[in-house]
């Protein structure tokens, strides 16, 4: 989908696109940000 909108916005120059290109980008890091490592709170030692 990323792609798709980029390759949008260099033919069209639109700034929507553009703005939900970002809009893209941003929500896919912060997915990554949270399925990296889902399991660090469980495997954190017990005190």
């Amino acid at each position: 989908m990323k792609e798709f909108t980029w390759k949008v916005f260099c033919e069209t120059g639109s700034i929507d696109t553009y703005l939900l290109f970002k809009e893209l980008e941003v929500d896919m890091s912060a997915r990554t940000v949270h399925e990296e490592d889902p399991q660090a709170p469980i495997d954190s030692p017990i005190q």
